[in-house]
Parts: structure tokens; sequence; C-alpha cells
């Protein structure tokens, strides 16, 4: 990275960072450009040259925070992906307090942002979200099961749109239920033989 692109990188990061401040402070909808910049500490051009509307700043602030998602699991996503293949099929199943307690972590500690992106989900475009787990992880998987890929994309579309519900739900509550409460929901979801 050059000393341009750095500048550039560490502007767009400012102005990251000033949306989140300040949305800690007052609803979405009555955050400005000016406010963004005067806590950036940037000018209006600036912010323009970088994004068209305050929604693409927050459609950059989530993919910021996305990125950092993998940080919160043991196990990085390409160790993950090299083991899909020659793992027990068992430890294939995801629903598990393994992936589901840094997920719901995650997403506790990010709630701010996430509640944002809940009340204005034309922000996020979640087919595009899913291609890559789908082509890496859901269709490796769903051939270890033996599933094949046309009926598979209705599975995985079942499970992640409930799985989503069930989060945006708690996110709209401030994620004030434990986070081992909602892992409990959803395994219960996805396995019915457990009891609420």
């Amino acid at each position: 990275m050059n000393k341009s692109e750095s500048k550039y990188y560490n502007t767009a990061l400012l102005m990251n960072e000033a949306l989140v401040k300040l949305l800690n402070k007052k609803e979405y909808e009555y955050i400005t450009v000016k406010e963004i910049c005067e806590k950036a500490g940037v000018n209006r051009s600036t912010f323009y040259l970088h994004y068209e509307t305050i929604d693409d700043l927050l459609l950059e602030s989530i993919e910021n925070q996305n990125k950092q998602f993998a940080s919160y699991f043991t196990e990085t996503a390409n160790e993950f992906i090299s083991k899909i293949n020659n793992c027990k099929v068992d430890e294939l199943f995801l629903i598990t307090p393994q992936y589901l307690t840094p997920y719901l972590k995650y997403i506790k500690e990010n709630k701010t942002i996430h509640q944002v992106a809940v009340k204005h989900i034309y922000v996020m475009n979640s087919i595009k979200k899913y291609e890559s787990l789908n082509k890496y992880i859901f269709i490796p998987i769903f051939k270890r099961f033996g599933i094949n890929e046309r009926l598979g994309k209705y599975i995985i579309s079942f499970y992640l749109n409930g799985i989503t519900a069930i989060i945006n739900e708690w996110i709209k509550s401030d994620c004030k239920e434990d986070i081992e409460v909602i892992q409990d929901v959803i395994i219960s979801c996805v396995m019915p033989k457990e009891k609420f």
C-alpha cells in the first residue's frame, strides 16, 4: 500500500469510527454528513470522495466489523475449509456452542452497528454476503452429507433466515438475553428434540 492509499484508508477508517460513535448517541436517521465529518476531522468533499450516502458508510462499517469477526474463533476460516473433506461428518454440524458462542459474542460486542443494520436491512446485500459461505463451506458440507447442490440452496436458506430472525430479535431487544440463552434457542429450533 502506497502513501496515498494508506491516507485514503485511514480517512475512511476515521469516518467509520465517527459513525459508530455517533450511533451510540443518536438514531441513525438523524445523523448528518456534517456531524460525521466533524467527528472524523475531515471535510464534506472528503466524505463524498469516499461515499455517495451515509448508507454507503454504514455498509462499509458493517463490512469492516465483519472482517474482525474471524478473530472470535479459535480456528481460522482456511483451517476449517481445509478440514471439510477430511474430518468426521458429525464435526461438520455447525449449530453447536463451538461455533455459536463466538458468533453471538461478536454480535453482542458490536450490537450498535448491527442494530442499525437490522433497522435498515436495505443497506445489506445478503445474497452477496452468503455467496462465499455457500461456495467454500455449505456446498462442500452438503456434498459430505450427500445432499445435492440444487436442494441444498433451500435448506441453507431455511437455516440462515431462521437463525438470522432469532438474532435480529435479540438485537432489537438490545442483546439483553445471555448468549447461552440465545444459543439454546437456536439449537432448540434446529434440533426440536431439545427442550427450552
